[in-house]
């Protein structure tokens, strides 16, 4: 398995696939251009390197882990020597699968992924979208990866820039949210250590509960809030601030922006 980069996003990935699949470590490559996120994967038994062809000819699923506007150079840069039987995964955000393709062979295999960093944690969200010439048992390998540090679907490529919108940038939403509660906590006199693992773990039930249960979560909240209780005061008091429509607001604004960084690559585009 290979990465081209070694930011967040890629470690986050390979380690919690390293962890859950429990491969040799000499079965992933890591390529990229400085030193600074290679020194601690070489001390993990990794392959490195500052050559992104060296990844490409060891590797038949690659990751493609780049900044979006480095995209083209790399898709350039690897092309001579990918093969048919290769699968590239991008987890670049905005960039389509055409644009993609401009850059490869016309056999080039592409599935575009937008993970989050709860993989590290194995509790991720991805979204993957194929390629048309990517058959199902590459598409079965790949998910199966995944699927073992993530909840994991496969969606229409139109979908793929609300996808990152929501749960691509989301795990960033929760932790400004777990941030608030746990100063909220210490604003009332528990320690911040006390604060924050009971703010953390208040969100992770929560979560939970909403998956196992089924119920919607307005009527799980309803079910908490009593009559002149101190929920619902707590629950006015985020009303009056608008935290719903603030929410909803970031996932607009994030997927704006993913469309935006699309575009820069694809010129051709809609307005």
């Amino acid at each position: 398995i290979g990465f081209i980069g070694a930011g967040n996003m890629a470690q986050c990935i390979m380690l919690g696939i390293h962890e859950s699949v429990h491969l040799k470590d000499s079965q992933f490559w890591v390529s990229a251009p400085t030193e600074k996120h290679l020194v601690k994967l070489k001390l993990r038994g990794y392959n490195v390197t500052h050559d992104n062809m060296e990844v490409v000819k060891n590797c038949t699923l690659i990751f493609l882990c780049v900044k979006p506007n480095t995209v083209p150079m790399v898709c350039s840069e690897i092309s001579p020597i990918l093969t048919g039987e290769q699968l590239l995964v991008s987890v670049a955000a905005g960039i389509r699968i055409s644009d993609l393709k401009m850059h490869l062979p016309d056999y080039g295999k592409v599935v575009r992924c937008m993970p989050n960093t709860a993989m590290m944690a194995k509790a991720g969200v991805c979204a993957l979208c194929r390629g048309p010439d990517v058959g199902d048992e590459k598409m079965d390998l790949l998910r199966t990866l995944l699927e073992s540090i993530s909840l994991c679907e496969e969606v229409a490529e139109n979908l793929m820039d609300a996808v990152g919108g929501l749960s691509g940038c989301g795990p960033a939403y929760v932790f400004l949210m777990i941030e608030g509660l746990a100063d909220g906590g210490v604003k009332m006199g528990l320690s911040r250590t006390m604060a924050l693992q009971f703010a953390a773990q208040t969100v992770m039930g929560s979560a939970k509960l909403v998956l196992e249960s089924g119920i919607h979560p307005a009527e799980l909240r309803d079910n908490v809030c009593s009559p002149k209780g101190t929920t619902i005061q707590g629950v006015h008091a985020l009303e009056k601030r608008c935290v719903r429509a603030a929410f909803m607001e970031a996932v607009e604004a994030a997927t704006l922006r993913s469309i935006e960084l699309g575009r820069k690559h694809h010129p051709q585009s809609p307005q």
